[in-house]
């Protein structure tokens, strides 16, 4: 099968949509199928020859609005030579818009089916734009939307399958998570990251992986954490990841006076991520974001029992008493703090730890690709008539092209309208 992805976010930028597409691409590529990766530049570590190899980058705008995102510019979206000559059977999309728009058209141009895979609540990222306040029910609508534009939509997680049926998604959906490489991070050498950041062999160290931003609720977490070491001698917090709230991070350690306590390891991919997790003695997560939770996953595959908020993407991966301490979604940081003292004992981190292990296998990449590939081939099936009418009658085909054209136009357009006049509203009341 040939199986062209387009994405907002690829390596070498870091996140968890970017590991995902490379998570999938790589598995299909294994399994012997032919895979196109559509994505913007980004700066960072080049990727190796093989891995660029199947990447078509297109120029963007790097850093938008001060973020780490790229965006493609606009009136760039005409068909490049090498995608003409792919011939996808099937056309996957990872964003609503921008490439997700490309994505569509291309879909409609080329006749063959497309699938989404709503990874993000995207809303909880409208605070990097104008008129965000505004802007959560239009991101809301778009998304929707654009779901039922296509032909097939992948969630991460039930939690997210539950919220977006209720949101008003109609089309043919699936669950698969994003697979990890469970057995490479159980067997990651721990103590080679200690050495490298000089924590001491006896510390205990609680973890925490992901992008240092305020929709990952790190306000509450660093709290939580900082009271946990305060209260522990030779405690560190051990943070991997980079973003807009790293100083924030060190800035409320430093008021808990336990500034020497935390350990920022700043961005980390590939052999040393997972070295960086073997690291760790517990993993810390409260976000309250997430559609899958995908570092809780590769957190139990290394072994460690986690301390999370019951929250969408993390409820499936974590079981309270079994792999780790699920706490309500309403818990303080106190609380928190309390949950990682009775978690991080010997005893403790040894049952939990032994059922995160078994837990991660269920999260195996080749089992996630090997599902997708199957609803890749349902959808294909479930679309071939409509695809062959499409085939035969070049008028039907022009009117569906408007109608698209339509639908992103004028839905986008109003939401948008609806909002800034909504916001300006309640501002002059």
């Amino acid at each position: 099968m040939k199986i062209c992805m387009m994405t907002n976010t690829y390596l070498p930028h870091v996140g968890g949509v970017a590991r995902s597409v490379s998570t999938f691409a790589e598995e299909y590529l294994r399994e012997g199928h032919e895979v196109l990766v559509v994505a913007p530049e980004f700066d960072g570590r080049p990727l190796t020859a093989k891995a660029e190899a199947m990447v078509e980058r297109i120029p963007s705008l790097k850093n938008f609005n001060g973020s780490e995102f790229s965006v493609r510019l606009p009136g760039l979206t005409a068909l490049s030579a090498r995608l003409e000559a792919f011939q996808a059977d099937i056309i996957h999309a990872h964003h609503p818009f921008l490439l997700g728009d490309t994505a569509l058209r291309i879909a409609m141009n080329k006749n063959v089916p497309i699938v989404f895979t709503h990874h993000t609540r995207y809303e909880d990222y409208t605070h990097y734009v104008p008129f965000s306040r505004a802007l959560r029910e239009v991101a809301i609508e778009i998304a929707t939307h654009y779901a039922n534009l296509c032909d097939g939509v992948i969630a991460p997680s039930e939690s997210t399958a539950r919220l977006i049926r209720k949101r008003g998604v109609t089309t043919p959906m699936t669950v698969i998570p994003t697979g990890i490489d469970v057995q490479a991070f159980a067997s990651a050498d721990g103590a080679r990251f200690r050495e490298r950041m000089k924590i001491p062999t006896d510390a205990l160290v609680v973890g925490h992986v992901g992008r240092l931003a305020l929709e990952k609720n790190l306000g509450f977490l660093a709290e939580a954490v900082a009271r946990f070491v305060a209260s522990q001698p030779n405690a560190r917090f051990l943070v991997v990841g980079d973003g807009p709230w790293r100083d924030e991070l060190k800035a409320v350690f430093e008021q808990q006076d336990a500034g020497d306590r935390l350990i920022l390891a700043g961005k980390r991919t590939g052999r040393v991520l997972r070295e960086a997790y073997r690291a760790m003695d517990v993993f810390a997560f409260a976000s309250r974001s997430e559609t899958q939770g995908m570092v809780v996953a590769e957190a139990m595959a290394a072994g460690l029992p986690v301390v999370a908020l019951n929250a969408s993407g993390v409820r499936e991966v974590v079981r309270d008493g079994d792999n780790g301490v699920l706490l309500p979604a309403t818990a303080t940081a106190e609380e928190f703090a309390q949950a990682l003292v009775r978690t991080a004992k010997a005893d403790a981190r040894s049952r939990l730890g032994a059922g995160a292990s078994e837990a991660s296998k269920q999260f195996s990449r080749e089992q996630s690709a090997r599902r997708a590939l199957a609803f890749y081939e349902e959808t294909r099936k479930a679309t071939r008539a409509r695809r062959l009418l499409h085939h035969l009658s070049p008028w039907t085909a022009m009117l569906q092209r408007l109608g698209l054209e339509w639908d992103l136009m004028s839905t986008r357009t109003q939401s948008v309208a609806a909002a800034v006049f909504n916001e300006s509203t309640a501002q002059a009341s």
